[in-house]
């Protein structure tokens, strides 16, 4: 395929805080840092050794599907992730499985993490097309140092409840001219068990991942790094399919180039190129209670590049990136009877569709005064599907297209304001999204949930996100205050509904459902932080979110979080830390039917955890124990697969080392 693309923008801001950074950067290559204004370590107060989906779920916009205790779907803004980006440092990796168990979360861990950087609605265009914003995995990078250095942490620990047991160790060095980043974790666990003490079966996992980075410093202001991430999960049980995972694997690298300059409008230039490959089976050689049995395999591979540009002037910054790549996906069905050497049925549920993407966005930022600032930005990009067994596709719609181009605009635009301990935003998002590979070309994907098998279509029209949102907050010395709102109206919002032609081709199906266009969908997001220091050493956290959405017959979307709530103290004195949080959702009494969902019932968890702090020589240890749960409540939530129960008491240890 040959395309061009033409494009007219402007584009919205660096955070203020990335914009210093950079700019303080340009003296020397030894002080560039990837840095992120969403979060800055990869742990909780509550627990030091937490899982990348733990971590993202301390958020107050993003939570979680889960189908069991491994590989978490993320909802950013309460939408499914066809209408989120997630990238590991700018680039794009697409999971290998039609059932969504291998988000790109799960790909990474939380040591080779630096930060998290999460941007809502349109403000994550930069990425590339999106509705609910992006969630990018920025990975650990040891700046260049004068003198040699060396850096390590190593962290293990236990869980009472799944008798999990983790290992994650990061090692460093760098010099004037040479880093080298290194980390290897593994975890294994067996099944948990609820609140009522009863096991969940098949909640199993064992993951190992292992990294490295490999930096050269070319000149003053130049380097080349080359980075790699291996990750291997097997034998992962998910209680709430009718089938587990037997093993996943996947190479994610890259190689980039950065230049910064001292004079001029530009202060850094970013290009890089990167390869990733992702392999999954799905398959319930576990479960001897299945009349059929199945298989699922798929594959993902991926090329592409990312080029980001930062420029600065006195009152003027701004960042260009371009996005470009180009993925196959391939998803088998296998069906057999009980005796697996006589296969009865082969179909492709991903038939081997390529997804060719290339766009341009810019975000710039004006300080107008002292106190204010504009935000303006913008991308356009060129989307490009290939089926290349469209007659899967032609079975439910004939003549369907095996290619199709679509251009994906956006357009974003803020105002922010700071009158001495107050601050002020408001803004407004325009943003196209292109179906993805299952909604357009998905053929007999089973959905649990709901009990329909899914097809795709792939005419279905651009979905169309119409954006506002607004902030406001306090603060002082002791007391913080952050209010936050957003709204979508959403066109040819994409959703699955019962179609009149076909039968189930899964034995536990109860019917056939295909992708399709509602006229639009309304989703409204609220949250309220609070932060208070009550003594010098006492200090205590706040935080309420709210969500509502609607279809355009005033039904209620799935997966919409009730009213949830989190109160936390945290006690902190030389060298140790006592903090105790309590969290849960209100009844979700908004649920969907037509979807599967059922009433949920209200909720409240208390979690208690202490650490201490010590050093020996140059070595500094910390030593924490906790208890999640801590009251052994049963209970599920609105997002868990199938009402499957979480984990009732669970009791932590775990021992960090840092040289």
């Amino acid at each position: 395929m040959k395309y061009f693309i033409v494009v007219l923008f402007l584009g919205m801001s660096l955070n203020a805080q990335n914009n210093h950074a950079h700019h303080d950067s340009i003296k020397n290559l030894e002080e560039v840092k990837v840095q992120s204004a969403t979060k800055k370590k990869i742990e909780t107060e509550m627990k030091m050794a937490v899982s990348v989906d733990e971590f993202l779920s301390s958020s107050d916009n993003i939570s979680f599907i889960k189908r069991g205790a491994y590989a978490w779907e993320p909802l950013l803004n309460n939408m499914s992730t066809e209408r989120s980006q997630v990238t590991i440092d700018g680039m794009h990796v697409f999971g290998a499985c039609t059932d969504k168990m291998d988000p790109i979360t799960s790909y990474v861990e939380s040591n080779n993490l630096a930060s998290i950087d999460i941007k809502s609605g349109q403000e994550g265009s930069l990425h590339g097309a999106t509705v609910a914003g992006s969630i990018d995995l920025k990975r650990k990078s040891t700046s260049f140092s004068p003198e040699p250095k060396w850096k390590g942490v190593y962290q293990t620990g236990f869980e009472f409840n799944n008798k999990q047991f983790f290992n994650l160790g990061n090692v460093s060095y760098s010099t004037h001219k040479f880093v080298a980043d290194g980390s290897i974790s593994y975890r294994t666990a067996d099944n948990y068990f609820d609140g009522n003490n009863d096991e969940v079966k098949h909640s199993q996992y064992n993951k190992f991942n292992t990294s490295l980075g490999l930096a050269y410093k070319t000149t003053d202001l130049s380097s080349v790094r080359v980075d790699a991430i291996f990750d291997v999960a097997k034998d992962v049980g998910f209680p709430a399919l009718p089938m587990d995972l037997w093993l996943s694997r996947a190479l994610i690298t890259s190689a980039s180039y950065k230049q910064l300059f001292e004079d001029g409008l530009f202060r850094v230039v970013d290009t890089k190129i990167y390869y990733n490959a992702i392999e999954h089976y799905m398959d319930d050689t576990t479960r001897p209670e299945n009349l059929v049995h199945m298989d699922m395999p798929g594959w993902s591979t991926t090329y592409g590049l990312v080029s980001k540009a930062n420029l600065k002037t006195n009152s003027y910054s701004s960042e260009i990136s371009l996005n470009a790549y180009d993925n196959v996906s391939i998803a088998e069905m296998r069906m057999y009877p009980q005796d697996r050497s006589n296969r009865t049925m082969f179909a492709y549920s991903w038939p081997w569709v390529t997804t060719r993407f290339a766009g341009l966005a810019m975000n710039n930022s004006w300080d107008v005064s002292e106190k204010s600032q504009i935000n303006l930005g913008g991308s356009l990009g060129v989307n490009y599907n290939y089926s290349k067994y469209v007659e899967f596709n032609w079975i439910f719609h004939p003549g369907a297209s095996q290619e199709k181009t679509r251009f994906l605009p956006s357009l974003h635009a803020s105002y922010q304001l700071n009158i001495d301990q107050f601050n002020f935003s408001v803004g407004t998002g325009y943003g196209h999204r292109a179906p993805s590979v299952s909604e357009g070309y998905g053929y007999y994907i089973y959905n649990s949930f709901d009990r329909y098998d899914y097809i795709g279509n792939p005419d279905l029209k651009n979905e169309i996100s119409y954006e506002g949102n607004a902030s406001a907050g306090f603060k002082n010395e002791r007391l913080s205050i952050q209010g936050k709102i957003n709204y979508f109206y959403i066109q040819n919002y994409i959703i699955g509904r019962i179609l009149s032609m076909g039968s189930p081709m899964n034995y536990q199906s109860v019917g056939v459902k295909g992708y399709t266009s509602l006229d639009y969908a309304r989703l409204l997001n609220m949250s309220m932080n609070v932060s208070y220091d009550i003594l010098e050493h006492l200090h205590w956290k706040g935080m309420l979110t709210y969500a509502r959405g609607t279809d355009n017959k005033d039904g209620n979307l799935p997966f919409i979080r009730p009213l949830s709530y989190l109160t936390s103290l945290h006690f902190m004195h030389k060298n140790f830390g006592i903090q105790t949080s309590v969290n849960g959702d209100f009844e979700q009494i908004n649920y969907s039917p037509e979807y599967g969902e059922d009433l949920t019932p209200a909720y409240t968890i208390w979690n208690l955890s202490a650490d201490y702090t010590f050093k020996i020589n140059k070595v500094q240890s910390t030593v924490q124990v906790g208890a999640e749960n801590l009251l052994n409540e049963y209970y599920s939530t609105y997002a868990d697969w199938g009402n499957i129960p979480r984990m009732g008491r669970n009791i932590f240890t775990s021992l960090k080392v840092s040289f």
